[in-house]
């Protein structure tokens, strides 16, 4: 039993092995700006080494969290981009909503939790 697992953890050794989740939850009129962001976005992240894909996924009872999965091929590659130029520039729009709002005195329109796992099985 323990080989078939070492050899399906060795298998995946080479393959997806980082899976970055941003859990963001967005005030209902700031709903439409958010995923506006996203249809014209700087595609930044698709210059850093090591990232794969990403998927946005909307709730679909219009209320929940909207989920960003970003898949990577090492956690260093995603720490590098949490790090980089590249992300600042990915984020600028929707951090400079946030900055307005709050010198407004007002809430933030959105916030964002990350949550990252390590891939085991496919």
């Amino acid at each position: 039993m323990f080989d078939n697992l070492s050899s399906v953890l060795l298998k995946n050794k080479h393959s997806e092995m980082f899976v970055a989740i941003n859990y963001i939850t967005c005030t209902e009129q700031y709903r439409e700006r958010f995923e506006m962001l996203f249809g014209t976005r700087a595609k930044a992240i698709d210059r850093m080494p090591g990232f794969r894909h990403m998927e946005v996924l909307r709730p679909s009872d219009n209320k929940g969290e909207y989920l960003i999965i970003s898949h990577w091929d090492s956690e260093e590659g995603f720490h590098q981009w949490a790090h980089s130029a590249e992300f600042l520039e990915g984020h600028r729009r929707g951090f400079e909503d946030i900055k307005k709002a709050r010198a407004e005195g007002k809430e933030p329109p959105m916030n964002s939790t990350f949550k990252t796992y390590q891939v085991i099985a496919r």
